[in-house]
């Protein structure tokens, strides 16, 4: 029988707070994960929500304590424009902390898909299969969203992608570009899922998601199920009004 990830979930005052609790979490698995295998490998998320976490890390005194020259740097999904786009994952985080703190450019590993998403997809997957370590060796640490509508990463309801795949190209007939996300196949492997949720308009799905209603039943989320590691949700006040 497979095991059951540990799930923790916190409540915070605001975002201050949830953005200060994640970048102490990355920095304590950071140097847990080079203290025990070398580096440190990390996914990071798009979105408005992870961006003040990624200013944090940036920032004292958590740049100083984090072992750059030993930190990977992935991406949970992009969509596929130019990386200056203002609409690119890789460019928020590349503003907020990448271009902020002293981690050599080959550790940066972009989801770049603006010229052939098939082809992004294929060679993003190769990239992860040679960089994660071992059989059953994954990210130490993925940071992760949560949408209105129940999507994680670019896994939306009622669009997921087949099994096997760890990198899926997603289109959606409401937006002028396609994306690129990792899917449960890689993400399960993880030791550690962050979900890091904020604002009052995430509480229905959020309160919908934990408590297994009806609405969410189809739902990514459901499928994130790490068998040897973790899944904590960092949440504001606004975020958990409805649980």
């Amino acid at each position: 029988m497979p095991s059951v990830p540990d799930l923790r979930v916190e409540i915070f005052p605001d975002l201050e707070a949830v953005s200060e609790a994640a970048a102490a979490r990355v920095v304590a698995r950071a140097a847990a994960a080079v203290t025990a295998r070398g580096r440190f490998l990390v996914a990071l998320a798009g979105g408005a929500t992870p961006a003040r976490t990624y200013e944090r890390l940036a920032g004292p005194p958590h740049r100083e304590r984090l072992p750059w020259g030993n930190v990977e740097i992935f991406f949970g999904d992009e969509r596929c424009v130019p990386p200056e786009d203002p609409r690119s994952n890789y460019r928020l985080a590349h503003e907020r902390l990448l271009s902020r703190v002293p981690l050599p450019p080959a550790q940066v590993h972009r989801l770049a898909c603006e010229a052939d998403a098939e082809a992004g997809a294929r060679q993003y997957e190769a990239l992860l299969r040679q960089r994660l370590p071992g059989v059953g060796g994954g990210f130490d640490l993925v940071l992760l969203g949560l949408g209105a509508d129940g999507h994680t990463a670019s896994l939306f309801p009622g669009r997921l992608p087949p099994p096997g795949p760890w990198v899926a190209v997603v289109a959606r007939p409401e937006e002028p570009f396609r994306r690129l996300t990792l899917t449960p196949e890689v993400l399960n492997r993880s030791r550690l899922l962050v979900f890091l949720v904020a604002g009052r308009e995430k509480a229905p799905a959020l309160r919908a998601v934990l408590r297994g209603e009806a609405a969410m039943a189809a739902s990514p989320v459901h499928l994130l199920k790490p068998a040897a590691g973790e899944i904590h949700w960092l949440l504001d006040r606004e975020a958990a009004a409805l649980l």
